[in-house]
This record gives C-alpha cells, sequence and structure tokens, in this order.
C-alpha cells in the first residue's frame, strides 16, 4: 500500500513538472512571439516643422501647434530630430544651435479651437515642463531614443479623448543663430549683456544678479555679432523622424517622467501635509570656482535635489539633458543605488553631430527589465555636474525616464503559479 501511494505520488508529480514544463515553453513561446510581432509592425515617417526663419544672431522660441504627427491609437516606439535647412542638409551647431526642442500632446476642442486641454506627463514638477513627452537640445542627433519591446508610450487611447475633443501636438522650437557672433558660447548660453535686454518677454525687469538663461533669449531677440559682419536670412526646419506600432494587447504601456535637478518640494499647508508644490525652475547659474580649485583641477559643480516617488515601477530606459560644461547625471536610489547615469557626448569635428565644443550625444540606460525598480513612496536623489572652471549660465538638468508599472505576463504568471497551489 505504501509502495502504491509512492508511485502515485511520483506519478503526480511527473505530472506536474510536465504540466508546468509545457506552459513555460508555451509562455516563453508566446513572450517571443509578441516580440517577434512587434517589430514586424513598426511603422515610421519623417516630417518638417513648419518653417522658421534666422538671420545671423537671432533667436526663433515659437510654439507651433497642430503638427504632423502618427495618429490613432498606437505606441511610439521612437522619436529623433535635428534642425535642416530648405535643401534637406543638416545644420552644424556653430551654425544654428539648438537649444531645446519639446513635444507637447494636447487635447483640442472640434467645435472651439481656441479650447484646449494638455495633456502632462507623468513628473512631478508644475508649470514649465510638466506637459513635455518628447524633447531634446544639442545632444539630438547622436542620443538613442528607441523603446525596447513589447514596451511603448501608448496614445491615442479613445477611452482617454473627451466627447467632441480631437488629440493633437505641438512643438516648441528654441534655436539660436550663432554666424557671426562675436561670443558663440557666450550666445547659446543667452548671456544677457550680449543680448542687450533688461526686460523678459512678458515686459518685466530682469533682476540684476540674472546674468543669462532662457529670460535673456526669448524669441526676436539678437545677439552681438562681430563688427561689421553680415550674412543672409534663411529657412530651417526641425526634421523629426517617429516610429510607431498599431496599438494590440501584447504592448506594455509606460510611464513618462521628467525630472529637474532644480526642483524644490514646497508641502502645502493642509492639515494632512499630503499635497505638494513641485518648484521646477528648469535652468540654473554655474559660478566659475576659485583660483586656488583651477590649480587643483577641481572645479566641480555638483547640485542635487530628492525626489519622492508617490508611485514606482520598473525603468526602462533613461537618460539626462545637459547643456556644454556639463560632465554627466546621475539619478540614486533611496539606498544609494545608480538607477541611471547618463554622460555627455562631445564632439571634435566641424560637421554636423561631431561639433566642437558643443554635447552632440548623451549615453543612455537600457536595464534588462525587472532589474531597475522605483518602490512605491521611495525618495530618489538627482545629481547634475558641470565644469565650472569658468562660469556657465542657463544650464539644464534635466532627466527623462520611461517607467513600466508592471512587466510583461506577470499576471499571466501569477494565475498560472496560483492554479497549482
Amino acid at each position: 500500500m505504501q509502495d502504491f501511494a509512492k508511485i502515485n505520488m511520483c506519478s503526480m508529480s511527473g505530472n506536474f513538472v510536465f504540466s508546468l514544463s509545457i506552459l513555460l515553453l508555451l509562455l516563453s513561446t508566446s513572450c517571443s512571439g509578441s516580440i517577434l510581432k512587434t517589430k514586424a509592425k513598426i511603422k515610421s515617417a519623417v516630417f518638417l516643422s513648419p518653417k522658421f526663419e534666422l538671420g545671423p544672431g537671432s533667436v526663433v522660441n515659437r510654439f507651433y501647434y497642430d503638427i504632423d504627427f502618427p495618429r490613432g491609437h498606437v505606441a511610439i516606439k521612437s522619436f529623433d530630430a535635428e534642425v535642416v535647412d530648405e535643401a534637406g542638409n543638416p545644420i552644424p551647431l556653430h551654425e544654428t544651435y539648438l537649444h531645446h526642442w519639446v513635444v507637447v500632446r494636447y487635447h483640442q476642442s472640434k467645435a472651439n479651437s481656441h479650447l484646449k486641454n494638455t495633456f502632462r506627463n507623468s513628473g512631478m514638477c508644475q508649470g514649465t515642463i510638466y506637459a513635455q513627452y518628447f524633447g531634446l537640445g544639442s545632444e539630438t542627433r547622436r542620443t538613442a531614443t528607441d523603446i525596447p519591446d513589447p514596451f511603448g508610450i501608448e496614445i491615442g487611447n479613445p477611452a482617454e479623448i473627451p466627447e467632441e475633443f480631437e488629440e493633437k501636438w505641438l512643438v516648441n522650437i528654441h534655436a539660436i543663430d550663432n554666424r557671426g557672433a562675436e561670443d558663440k558660447s557666450g550666445c547659446t548660453e543667452c548671456k544677457c549683456d550680449l543680448y542687450n535686454v533688461t526686460i523678459d518677454e512678458s515686459g518685466r525687469s530682469i533682476r540684476p544678479d540674472y546674468k543669462g538663461g532662457l529670460l535673456c533669449c526669448y524669441d526676436n531677440t539678437q545677439c552681438k555679432l562681430k563688427e561689421g559682419f553680415e550674412g543672409p536670412k534663411r529657412s530651417l526646419y526641425l526634421r523629426y523622424k517617429v516610429k510607431w506600432i498599431d496599438w494590440d494587447d501584447y504592448i506594455v504601456p509606460v510611464k513618462i517622467y521628467v525630472l529637474d535637478v532644480t526642483d524644490t518640494l514646497k508641502l502645502s499647508d493642509d492639515s494632512k501635509g499630503t499635497n505638494s508644490d513641485h518648484n521646477c525652475k528648469v535652468e540654473y547659474q554655474v559660478e566659475s570656482c576659485s583660483t586656488d580649485h583651477k590649480e587643483e583641477n577641481g572645479c566641480v559643480h555638483v547640485k542635487r535635489t530628492n525626489l519622492p516617488f508617490q508611485t514606482g515601477g520598473y525603468v526602462i530606459y533613461g537618460v539626462a539633458h545637459q547643456h556644454s560644461g556639463g560632465i554627466g547625471s546621475t539619478l540614486y536610489g533611496q539606498d544609494g543605488r545608480v538607477i541611471c547615469s547618463s554622460i555627455p557626448i562631445y564632439g571634435n569635428g566641424n560637421e554636423a553631430g561631431n561639433e566642437v565644443g558643443h554635447i552632440v550625444g548623451m549615453s543612455t540606460c537600457y536595464p534588462q527589465p525587472g532589474s531597475v525598480k522605483i518602490i512605491d513612496g521611495e525618495t530618489l536623489t538627482l545629481e547634475s555636474i558641470y565644469n565650472n572652471t569658468k562660469e556657465h549660465t542657463g544650464v539644464m538638468g534635466l532627466f527623462y525616464l520611461l517607467v513600466a508599472e508592471q512587466l510583461p505576463y506577470t499576471s499571466t504568471l501569477d494565475i498560472l503559479s496560483s492554479s497549482f497551489l
């Protein structure tokens, strides 16, 4: 009788192992099949922004609404951009410096074209960068933006679009023409004395200690040129390439987080203290280091901020945005672990994509899905480092993250495992 029981138990165990093996095989086949299916369905298109004109030393910083973009319920897989002329030739940064470009998703009323509802990202900042979906700057040409399978940025979901509204896209382009500039790096850093401005775009006086930044190089301002320099105006475009796939159940959506090292968290005065206001200044100034530090070769400016994540998830992609002088940026977990570190790539030539003195790319993070997780309620630390052998004005320390709240097939595996308990 005991021998029979042993045989019976062994048989059950064997059946369990065999069944589990078959299920795991099916799952692995399903997973790999979904990835192949995703790759087979990738679509791509190249678009041009509306035309903008720049003469030597001039600035454009404008919003262009209802730009060309993939329509329908889809998942974005990559977004790349660069400035080109009317013939499609890439323009080098020492001629036209691309300070930044930002793409924003919004909903517009079908009945009233003036009524718009901006769709924000999942980041914490209020105001300036809360609506950014895509965006980089001078580093655009050599920064990877591909999103690995089976993940994607979901757009065009009919359930998220209010009745009588339609989904549209806008782009903000901030470009500075450096041809003939007396101080090219000063123009790109928007130093106020080179632009000869004392009031901002809204007509408000600029405080005396503000040496440079966005307040001084707004649309239609003019940077100082070398005496006697003349050059023609030219028509330029932001050329952008988008890859996407039609939405299906195999795709795992990711959330977009845009973090800012200038973010200062202010708790509200409500009784529970649960509400907070993230004051993101977007830019900051890097003072030059002392003579002693220069001799020691220790001219490094470090800026940090702490950022509480109410809802975490798995990091799928990460990259920083810095200006010239940047050394790198790192995002740390609450326990000090490195979540992502992004380092600038500097050019060493004259051709577009390799311009000497400019950041032409940023290294990116593609952790193995599931290997880097942000815990719900975890406080992260963002660090941005610049070389401050000389002063830098209007620099940025942004960090972009794509985070998935769940991994592919997690719920399926849970159901299967629970069925054997």
